[in-house]
């Protein structure tokens, strides 16, 4: 094998495969990247044997064709210090020794075969429909956040992906919670499409939304029973899928929260995120004191202090409630548009956040006692 790449094509490759492969793991050869050089193209594979990441690089000058694996994270951190955008030159020179060399610098890095890495190939042809790359990352975006860590509940720790319709319209929608709050989103699709509800990790959420930064252009997605595959232009990501029933989340979203509040984004934000600064782990709730057209917010921590902001809002009622900052910023952190509605019913009950720019998120918050 020998071949000659751009340093800038391979440093983004191997970025992507440094979020697949597990720091840890017991089998050494699922530290290595798989390089694969045929047919003028570079080949780059990673995987957890959850999750599969294939990366292809064009117009590669194949002087020898050929394939290896090497340490992923030793290699992406020789290439990432080399000079941006200058010629690598790679030559397997034993079956155990690859040979890579940049202006000045040599290296030579041990290998495993690549017999030895473990790939299945799938048949995803069934159930396939296109997405565009940004309305898909949007999607991901409105929910992870509300992505549960609690391990005991699995099946809480992804987001669940399923076909709605309404009014004769299709939606891919995804919900998320960890049972304090919810995300709800969906995007329009142009038709009816094949495909059972999922529920895909945390890791895989990742993974795609690091994919789909950099991409502007469509993404073929098919699922089977146990498995979900996205094909991006260059790059192609299989993963296993949660293995359980999500729940009905539908039941959870407040009916009859009759109490509107309207409050510019920005300040909301901003004054939110003020307030919490004395909350050392942002745990602490923030507390509203709603009178009408005034909201008083103030959090109070008993090691560093208490404080306090008034902001003009609109609201004709009366009412206190808390909930958990963070949950407040996460939440404001993805609205579009510069004002946030809360739709509220007493101080017990949660409370229903939309955004009046985006029909089609919205997010669910319970308060905190006390």
């Amino acid at each position: 094998m020998k071949f000659s790449v751009n340093q800038k094509d391979l440093q983004q490759s191997l970025s992507y495969c440094q979020g697949v492969i597990e720091k840890r793991s017991t089998l050494p050869i699922l530290s290595n990247v798989l390089i694969d050089a045929s047919n003028s193209k570079l080949k780059i594979t990673a995987t957890d044997l959850d999750l599969i990441f294939i990366n292809e690089i064009k117009n590669v000058e194949i002087i020898e064709e050929g394939k290896t694996t090497t340490v992923s994270s030793t290699i992406y951190d020789i290439i990432r210090k080399f000079s941006s955008g200058k010629k690598i030159n790679f030559e397997l020179t034993k079956e155990n020794k690859i040979h890579l060399e940049s202006e000045k610098s040599i290296f030579n890095l041990n290998c495993l075969a690549a017999t030895e890495f473990p790939i299945t190939e799938e048949n995803f042809n069934t159930n396939e429909f296109v997405i565009k790359s940004k309305q898909l990352l949007k999607l991901l975006n409105k929910c992870k956040f509300s992505v549960s860590n609690d391990e005991t509940r699995h099946y809480l720790s992804g987001i669940y992906f399923h076909q709605t319709n309404m009014d004769d319209k299709y939606f891919l929608t995804a919900v998320a919670t960890d049972s304090h709050r919810m995300s709800v989103s969906k995007i329009l699709l142009k038709d009816k499409i094949q495909f059972e509800p999922i529920i895909m990790p945390k890791k895989t959420i990742f993974q795609i939304c690091s994919l789909l930064e950099n991409y502007d252009g469509d993404v073929k997605i098919s699922n089977q029973k146990s498995k979900i595959k996205f094909e991006l232009e260059n790059s192609i990501l299989i993963s296993k899928l949660i293995d359980g029933k999500f729940p009905n989340y539908i039941q959870v979203i407040p009916k009859n929260n009759k109490k509107k509040l309207e409050v510019d984004l920005d300040l909301f934000l901003s004054s939110v995120d003020r307030v919490a600064s004395v909350s050392l782990d942002k745990k602490d709730g923030v507390k509203f004191d709603l009178v009408k057209d005034k909201l008083n917010l103030s959090v109070n921590n008993s090691s560093s202090g208490d404080g306090k902001e008034s902001l003009s809002v609109k609201f004709d009622h009366e009412l206190n409630i808390s909930f958990n900052s963070r949950y407040l910023i996460d939440i404001a952190s993805e609205l579009d548009g510069n004002k946030i509605e809360i739709f509220l019913n007493d101080t017990g009950s949660p409370a229903l956040i939309k955004d009046p720019s985006d029909f089609d998120s919205i997010y669910v918050v319970m308060p905190m006692k006390g």
